[in-house]
Parts: C-alpha cells; structure tokens; sequence
C-alpha cells in the first residue's frame, strides 16, 4: 500500500530546523517525500488576530498551540514584516533538493495568502504564485513541478492562475481521488492529487485521540484499495513532534507501508475524472477549505 508523504513547510522556523530533522528521518528510512515551501516573509504571527474567532481559539488551546508551534512562530511578521525564508535559508530548502525529494511551491506569503484569497483578483493570485515560483527557481536551479494551496484555501481563480506556471500537478483541496479540475464547463490541465487524511491539529485532543495512540489513529484511517495522501508540517512533525513523527515511520515500515512523493501517485495512463473545487468547513479546522467534488 502506497501513501504518499506531504510535507507543508511555512515558516522560517520549520525550514531552519524542521527541514534537516525531516531529511534525517526519511533518510534513515529510504524515503522521498513531497516538500512544498513558503519562500517570502513570515508573518505567520499575524494570525494571532484569530484568536478573536472562538473556533481558531479553540483549536489552538485544543493543540496547545504555544508549545507546538513555538512563541517565534506565533508572534513572528506581528508588528513588522518577517524574514524572507528563501533569502535567509536556501541552504536549508537546497539539502531537500540535493536529496531527491519532491520539490512545491507552497507559497510566497503563507499568511497572506490565507487571510486574503478571498479578496485576492487574478493579477494579485498570478502575482503571488510567480514571486514564489521564481524564488524557488533561483534557489534549486529549477522551476518547481508542484504547488499545494495553503491551508487548503484554493477556488476556481486560483487554479486558472496557476495553468500559466509549469505544475505536473496540484495538492490544493481535500479529497479520495486524483481528478482534473473543471472551470466553467472546462476540464483543466493540472491534475489534483486531494489530500485524504487529517493532520496532526485537526485531530488531536478530539474524540480520544492523543500523542500515545495518533500514530495508530492515523494508520487506522489507511484505504487499503483508494488513494492515500498525509501531511505533515516541518513545525510539528520535524520539530516539536518529531520523535512522535520517527515513530510513525518505523510503524509503517513494520505494516509494509511505502511512503512516496505525491507524484507517485499519478496515473501512468488512463482518464482523470472531472471535478469542482468547492469550499467546505472540515471538524477541528476554523474557516473554510477546499474540498473536491467530483461529478
């Protein structure tokens, strides 16, 4: 059984120290994954704004978020504008590269990008995708061939801006199957490969599940016959749970589980089913997110 390895990377402090414990683990374990990277400023701690809304409250006491996350993580970008990830940390997002993992745009400004896609016109989304796309060219030597939404804030603007940039494929929503998107009674280009289990912080602390039996949750929820697709964040997994993250590993190594990078997961020949991104609300996640809806 295949699951294929998501690896969100937001912040300055995910790249610094979650990347290179990330490419330890999967090393030991002969593993490539997906990395998908935030390159522009952090201004992550802009979202303390949230805690005004009483589900993202919740969600960060549920998640004990200052100890998951860090206090830089938390109050960075809040009253001036953060470090650009790419100019201080390329070294960092180069290692993934030179190992042969799977390398994403994720976004120029993740922050901004969440708080403001509603609002966000074609030019404004092209011109976010491109800054990001050509700083990661810069730093890997080559253009990206993937991109995933952050939090899995995607609409049908979006994804006509992103048939200008040269993705095999996207992870923008979530879903059960691989599918090409349809915009206005067109099929587009780029394939979706939906991310089908929840993460670390949606499930944590809710109906029973705890740090002692996540990692067994999280197998349970395995499709032995459809599409698998995790992810995992550099700031929890490769830093604050990474330990919990090692134990994953050895876990589906012993169960004969290959983790693989999402394009893996694509089709070799065949038809895509068509479908529509629609948003929807998702269980121990605030706002709204994208999810598929196949016809």
């Amino acid at each position: 059984m295949k699951l294929g390895l998501r690896i969100d990377v937001d912040t300055y402090r995910g790249t610094r120290l979650g990347v290179p414990a990330l490419c330890d683990s999967l090393s030991k374990y002969g593993i490539k994954g997906s990395f998908f990277f935030s390159v522009g400023p952090d201004n992550m701690g802009r979202h303390v704004w949230r805690l005004l809304k009483p589900a993202f409250l919740v969600k960060m006491l549920r998640s004990n978020a200052a100890s998951l996350y860090g206090w830089d993580i938390l109050l960075r970008g809040t009253f001036f504008p953060g470090s650009v990830i790419g100019k201080k940390l390329a070294r960092q997002i180069r290692r993934a590269v030179e190992e042969e993992h799977e390398i994403g745009l994720h976004a120029w400004d993740h922050h901004a990008w969440q708080a403001k896609i509603d609002t966000m016109d074609s030019t404004a989304l092209y011109q976010h995708l491109e800054r990001g796309v050509e700083l990661l060219t810069e730093i890997c030597g080559t253009p990206p061939i993937c991109s995933a939404a952050p939090g899995w804030k995607c609409n049908e603007a979006t994804l006509l801006q992103k048939e200008k940039f040269p993705f095999t494929y996207n992870s923008d929503c979530r879903g059960d199957l691989v599918f090409k998107p349809l915009v206005d009674g067109l099929v587009l280009n780029q394939a979706q490969i939906p991310v089908t289990l929840p993460t670390y912080d949606e499930v944590i602390g809710r109906d029973g599940v705890t740090d002692e039996n996540y990692n067994e949750y999280i197998l349970s929820r395995l499709n032995p016959d459809g599409l698998n697709v995790l992810t995992i964040h550099a700031e929890v997994e490769g830093v604050a749970r990474h330990d919990l993250f090692d134990d994953f590993l050895a876990k589906a190594a012993e169960a004969h589980i290959e983790l693989v990078p999402l394009g893996e997961l694509l089709p070799s020949s065949g038809h895509l089913p068509p479908g529509r991104i629609v948003p929807r609300e998702l269980p121990g996640r605030e706002g709204w997110i994208a999810f598929a809806d196949l016809e």
